[in-house]
């Protein structure tokens, strides 16, 4: 880029790129919700591209090297170390190159683009009877190749191991532009690949330099984490190229491939990738879960079940579980383990005859009652297996349910070492946090040898930034003792990479840093990781001399502190971009296009960095890049009872509205929208009237023309007579003639919203007779509308006085005995909602909308 500005850097763009067949962003709110991943990190990169193919690649590392600007692949942005952060130029996959190319079912192997979703690939490859082993936490929205750069593994690692054994081969783009393929390779072939000169000759002549070398290879056996343990993926896999059939007596071949598995993206652009598949698992699966009071009993257990060859066995801790009680989508879940525990162990078992599996199910908690191991025992089956590990895998986005800006972070989670050494290591771990007075978190894949350890820390506070990296290498230090891994699955990244020369010596870092010299010697693949790092706390989300922001908002944020805090709770984790097949509501607008733009963590960071900058003085032009997001959210609140962090995205929606109407005005169709009940409450006067106006071709283009509204859209007609009225008029003779004598059920009071009463008219007369007849006595108190249509519009000061006056005419009315029934949930669901958050008096609104039900609910 040398000392171009910006414009200029982004007129190039436009000039070199006119062939470019992907997507293209440069405007600033855009790169603003790239700046981060799932990670502590944050840097805004100049320009964002979504290529569509191989050539586009082709052009943009073409440019990068013109420009002198670093090139950084992407998947679905979930990487936990920093490794899709940077200052360059952005390289999304996963929103065009997702294309499933070839399956081999004999064979047993697929070819796919780097964008593939490692869930929908197999429910593609379902059909075929296989399936991609290697499953990830994140796996309903992770790529193919955001799991190929960081050697992901998850939970069935203990029988599928890690994405570089199913790796066969690759297609790549080099960074002097050279198209490679790299697979299984013979001694001769390196040879004669090693003669050929080229970018690809010169890499395999240094292969061979290094390998042939058996200083270095002592060096290798030594410096690296102990064979047995197969999570390990520290700086590049030398140890893997050393061990194959090529340089040993291993009947394992040379593959620069599963080399490149773990290199994040430092070495060159993967546009395609063949991998191994296995059969389908065994049909029938249990999980039993196993409740402990104490921790050290924990590690004694997990050696036991490792016995058994189980598929997985994985942590929670007490915290997490305490945390997704917070979590309306996970309360639920957590329902199905007993009593409090201070952990649970979860034990997958499967096998094709489910007589089988209960005996041994029934064997395993035999063992381990007879030693004493674990209080409650509990076989979960069908359905609830599911939901058991849904909860599990939300581990990570419940953290953020931790109030205030102390979190449970992620710096030291990927450690791992042999099972047989988990329990002492852990002891040691403990003893470091004991004395730095930090309390942890721990989760997740036990059974491999790899807890996800997390203290909490406030990385706002500049100590805390300070304790955070003296905690790091004390912890790196312990890791090195017990011949561990630092980075199991999660990779180095920005986090880690500064502690690879202690955890694998200098001889073998200043290896590292020759191999990035000679595979991108101009430095424009991903760089600062795994070599060449900056020190770990650089760059991070949070910065400590950022001052306190305080932005007086009309909804109460205090559960999560304020409304900056409210979106800081997003964690990147990228949830809200689980694939439409994957199942849930969140994030409609992005299943729709697949855009990160239209989703719920785009939304969050964008008000992020915006409140962040520029505090509560919000501009115009600030404005216009939030709704660019914004603009496609519909208010579902999907994202409060999905996502795992409860990232409430429709309140902050309506707040920063009302923030923007004080300051800027009030657009018409805003107005209008929000007032509609005005508006129909006249045009109810003569329906026909009305209704001819909204229905009629020309009238209605002229009404849809001035108000802003797509020409397709048909505007809704009223109904004849509102609800009000027919229950004024006719609700006592039918009454009268339809309630059971002798029969009454009990007292309702319902509720006639503001769609109900002018548009669903014959909905709610069906439910006032059905609720009749069934034998309820209906009462119809007075009270105003919801105030949905003013929140959705972002009216909230208008939405909080209507609250207001609906808690103090109804809360001494409705009750346990005389529940408030509600037609349209979006209105009868904002007493248990907004409601809330709006009210002067807390605790009549809690009371009030504990008592409170859709008819379905009822």
């Amino acid at each position: 880029m040398g000392n171009c500005s910006l414009d200029i850097f982004h007129e190039r763009i436009a000039s070199f790129f006119k062939t470019f067949k992907g997507d293209i962003w440069t405007d600033e709110g855009h790169r603003l919700i790239f700046t981060t991943d799932a990670s502590i990190y944050r840097e805004l990169p100049k320009a964002i591209f979504f290529p569509k193919d191989k050539t586009d690649i082709l052009q943009i590392i073409r440019f990068a090297s013109e420009n002198k600007v670093s090139v950084i692949p992407r998947g679905a942005g979930t990487s936990l170390a920093g490794q899709v952060v940077g200052d360059g130029l952005i390289v999304d996959i996963s929103r065009y190159m997702t294309t499933i190319l070839e399956v081999n079912k004999k064979e047993k192997w697929v070819r796919v683009e780097p964008g593939v979703i490692r869930d929908q690939l197999n429910l593609y490859l379902k059909d075929y009877n296989l399936f991609f082993g290697p499953e990830t936490s994140t796996s309903n929205r992770a790529t193919i190749a955001g799991m190929f750069g960081n050697n992901s593994s998850g939970a069935g690692s203990l029988h599928y191991g890690t994405t570089r054994e199913s790796i066969i081969s690759v297609k790549a783009i080099l960074s002097n532009g050279e198209d490679v393929t790299f697979g299984n390779m013979s001694l001769e072939a390196i040879k004669e690949k090693a003669a050929e000169k080229s970018l690809e000759g010169s890499i395999y002549r240094q292969f061979l330099n290094i390998l042939s070398n058996k200083d270095l290879l002592k060096e290798i056996a030594s410096q690296y984490p102990d064979s047995k343990l197969h999570r390990r993926n520290h700086g590049y896999a030398l140890d893997i190229l050393a061990n194959s059939s090529a340089f040993s007596n291993s009947d394992i071949p040379f593959n620069i491939a599963r080399f490149l598995a773990g290199s994040e993206g430092t070495l060159a652009f993967i546009y395609e990738i063949k991998i191994k598949l296995f059969p389908l698992p065994p049909r029938n699966k249990l999980l039993i879960l196993t409740s402990f009071n104490d921790f050290d009993n924990v590690f004694v257990a997990n050696l036991e079940l490792l016995k058994f060859k189980p598929f997985a066995v994985e942590l929670m801790d007490d915290k997490i579980l305490k945390l997704t009680e917070k979590n309306p989508t996970q309360q639920k879940n957590r329902q199905l383990i007993k009593g409090n525990p201070k952990a649970v162990l979860i034990t997958e078992i499967a096998d094709n005859n489910i007589n089988t599996l209960k005996l041994q199910a029934n064997k395993i908690i035999n063992h381990l009652k007879t030693l004493n191991l674990g209080q409650y025992h509990t076989v979960i089956q069908s359905d609830d297996i599911r939901k058991i590990w849904e909860l599990r895998k939300a581990g990570l986005g419940v953290l953020y349910n931790m109030k205030g800006d102390a979190k449970p972070i992620g710096f030291i989670e990927d450690t791992a070492v042999v099972p047989e050494k988990l329990g002492t290591y852990i002891k040691e771990v403990e003893t470091v946090l004991n004395k730095k007075q930090l309390s942890c978190i721990y989760y997740a894949h036990i059974g491999a040898g790899e807890l996800h350890l997390r203290p909490i820390l406030n990385l706002k506070e500049a100590k805390d930034v300070a304790l955070m990296k003296e905690v790091a290498l004390d912890i790196a230090r312990i890791v090195k003792k017990y011949k561990g891994s630092l980075s199991g699955e999660h990779g180095d990244g920005r986090l880690r990479s500064e502690f690879i020369p202690l955890m694998l010596g200098d001889k073998l870092y200043t290896i590292f840093k020759e191999i990035k010299q000679v595979w991108d010697k101009e430095n424009l693949f991903n760089p600062h990781k795994i070599v060449n790092f900056l020190p770990m706390e650089t760059g991070l989300r949070y910065m400590p001399w950022q001052p306190d922001i305080t932005i007086k908002t009309i909804f109460d944020f205090s559960e999560s502190g304020d409304i900056l805090r409210a979106a800081e709770q997003c964690n990147g984790s990228g949830d809200c971009r689980r694939f439409p097949e994957a199942g849930g509501v969140m994030c409609p607008s992005f299943k729709a296009t697949g855009r990160e733009d239209f989703s719920t963590r785009a939304r969050a960071n964008i008000v992020r960095e915006y409140l962040t900058k520029e505090k509560d003085n919000l501009t115009k032009g600030t404005f216009h890049q939030i709704w660019q997001m914004y603009a496609s959210c519909l208010s579902c609140k999907a994202c409060k009872s999905e996502c795992p962090s409860t990232v409430d995205i429709t309140k902050i929606k309506s707040e920063l509205l009302q923030i923007s109407y004080d300051k800027f005005g009030i657009p018409l169709k805003n107005r209008l929208i929000a007032n509609i009940e005005r508006v129909n409450h006249l045009g109810i006067l003569m329906p026909g009237f009305y209704n001819f106006f909204v229905s009629n071709s020309v009238t209605s283009y002229f009404i849809k023309k001035l108000l802003g509204f797509a020409s397709q859209r048909q505007l809704p007609k009223l109904y004849k007579i509102s609800l009000r009225k027919w229950v004024k008029k006719y609700y006592r003779n039918f009454f009268l003639s339809n309630f059971p004598k002798n029969s009454a059920l009990g007292d309702i009071q319902f509720f006639i919203d503001e769609f109900t009463n002018y548009y669903d008219v014959k909905i709610g007369i069906a439910a006032i007779k059905l609720l009749t007849i069934l034998g309820y006595k209906i009462n119809f108190p007075f009270h105003h509308f919801s105030g949905r249509t003013y929140l959705s519009k972002g009216f909230v000061r208008m939405a909080k006085t209507i609250a207001n006056e609906n808690i103090t005419l109804l809360k001494d009315k409705v009750n346990a005995n005389s529940p408030l029934i509600g037609i349209e949930p979006s209105a009868i669901l904002t007493f248990r909602d907004e409601y809330v958050d709006l009210a002067n008096d807390k605790q009549a609104a809690n009371k009030l909308a504990k008592n409170v039900f859709t008819i379905e609910e009822f």
